[in-house]
């Protein structure tokens, strides 16, 4: 990581579109932070969200833009609404889905960054088996454990 001199700004209307696992936008990319930090938005269909999972190498600061969206993190529940925060460490299983009536909207931070470019990535290769998921998720730290029933 290395220092970075100047603002990182994404302004309204910007970003990198990248549709993979739904629709996200990149707004700021590790590299314009020095790698401290990368943020995109995420755009979750009504009763969809990621299967468990574990970050290796970042903590995840969420903030709901629109919409309900349940939290677990290791044995936590926890349900935010539109203006609510959330802080999902590093090494921690967590999940998240949208459990609202309408589509979710949520802004993600990486922290260090660089996960951000997990879903052009995955866009870009379009890995078709469970295999190939996590293979290109394995590059990026991610892992999805075997027992899904750990956290409902």
């Amino acid at each position: 990581m290395k220092n970075f001199t100047q603002a990182a700004v994404s302004p309204p209307g910007h970003g990198t579109p990248a549709m993979a696992f739904g629709r996200h936008v990149i707004r700021i990319m590790a590299a314009s932070t020095g790698g401290s930090l990368g943020m995109f938005e995420a755009f979750v269909p009504v009763g969809e969200g990621p299967p468990l999972h574990v970050h290796e190498r970042e903590d995840e600061f969420f903030r709901v833009l629109a919409g309900r969206f349940g939290f677990w993190c290791a044995n936590d529940y926890v349900e935010l609404a539109e203006g609510g925060s959330i802080v999902l460490p590093r090494g921690v299983a967590h999940r998240f889905r949208n459990v609202g009536k309408m589509e979710g909207h949520l802004m993600v931070v990486v922290t260090p960054g660089g996960f951000e470019s997990f879903f052009p990535i995955v866009e870009l290769s379009r890995p078709e088996t469970a295999e190939q998921i996590a293979s290109v998720a394995k590059g990026f730290g991610l892992i999805f454990p075997s027992d899904d029933r750990k956290v409902a």
